[in-house]
């Protein structure tokens, strides 16, 4: 079962938690060098100069490959890893993980489906914003024709396994592309595609096996570049009201969040999800399936112990692939 993010966790611990849980069978590099950091005093001692928020093993590795480290055995990496501390270091104090998938899109469009439009998209911990432009990118989900923008098929393709085991519901896909009227963001330290250091970064975050994935990073960031999105700088909890303020008041307002409420506390998370409810609009959320309170998690449909849970207005809709690569939606409960 997918755990939450633990800050007091020994590193050793934590490290070999992301080993068994978060890379198995989705990185062979990642899983190894998990696993190597776990059994080695020498590199723990290293990592431990890092605050403990900061010592997550997908902030050293990426923040490690944005210096130039390459997929190699865990001892060549490690060698690397000690020549090259001191710059991993402060990119590590510096930087987040602000993994930002487009991929993800293919998880949020059958919901935003749902959603009489015109839209108005807020998104908390946007990054760079790429997964604010559901209706610019292209999708082929397993069963259905590809799906394009009303102006005809995109550079950027998402391509999601629609599965259906264990009596699960079909994937709803629409028709037709929602038409989203207004778009904004929210993020602790935003990134802008156009600049080539905050590109690099998002590259460095994808895993080091997904390619598919790292084109796809490309591709999208020359979309959002062609129109940038409005990031504003703050915690999701200080801007969310006021910007959700902004929106137009004849669009739908649909607050949205993949893989992020995870690195709030308890208290945070529960502030949060009070303030989203007291909006209007809807509520689209794609977390681990114990960070978001108060959602009834389908256990009864057949799931991936990495599987993201997907609810809208706080009821569970689909198991999720964390990366957009797959999503079972599950029966009206």
């Amino acid at each position: 079962m997918r755990t939450t993010v633990d800050n007091d966790a020994p590193t050793a611990e934590r490290y070999r938690a992301f080993a068994e849980v978060e890379a198995r069978g989705m990185s062979a590099t990642y899983d190894a060098w998990a696993l190597g950091v776990a059994g080695d005093r020498a590199t723990i001692a290293l990592i431990d100069e890092l605050p403990p928020a900061k010592r997550q093993p997908n902030l050293v590795f990426s923040a490690a490959r944005f210096h130039g480290a390459e997929t190699a055995p865990y001892d060549d990496f490690r060698e690397w890893l000690g020549a090259h501390w001191l710059e991993v270091r402060a990119t590590a104090e510096t930087h987040a993980t602000q993994t930002n998938e487009a991929g993800r899109c293919a998880l949020h469009l059958p919901a935003l489906a749902e959603i009489p439009g015109p839209l108005a998209l807020l998104e908390v911990g946007a990054s760079a914003g790429l997964c604010l432009y559901p209706d610019r990118y292209s999708y082929r989900y397993s069963g259905h024709e590809q799906l394009d923008p009303a102006d005809g098929p995109s550079p950027v393709v998402l391509d999601c396994e629609a599965r259906e085991p264990n009596g699960a519901v079909p994937v709803p896909v629409p028709a037709r592309l929602p038409d989203v009227v207004w778009r904004a963001g929210i993020d602790l330290h935003p990134l802008d595609v156009a600049d080539a250091a905050d590109l690099d970064w998002l590259d460095a975050l994808i895993w080091p096996e997904h390619d598919d994935r790292r084109a796809r990073l490309r591709a999208a960031a020359s979309v959002v570049a062609a129109d940038p999105p409005r990031i504003v700088a703050g915690d999701l909890n200080e801007r969310l009201a006021a910007l959700a303020a902004e929106a137009p008041a004849d669009a739908t307002l649909v607050v949205f969040h993949t893989a992020v409420i995870a690195y709030l506390d308890d208290a945070g998370r529960a502030r949060f999800a009070e303030t989203v409810r007291d909006l209007p609009g809807h509520w689209l959320s794609v977390e681990g399936r114990s960070i978001v309170p108060g959602i009834d998690v389908r256990t009864d449909v057949a799931n991936d112990s990495t599987d993201f849970v997907l609810a809208l207005d706080g009821v569970q809709r689909a198991w999720a692939q964390p990366h957009g690569r797959a999503v079972t939606w599950v029966p009206n409960p």
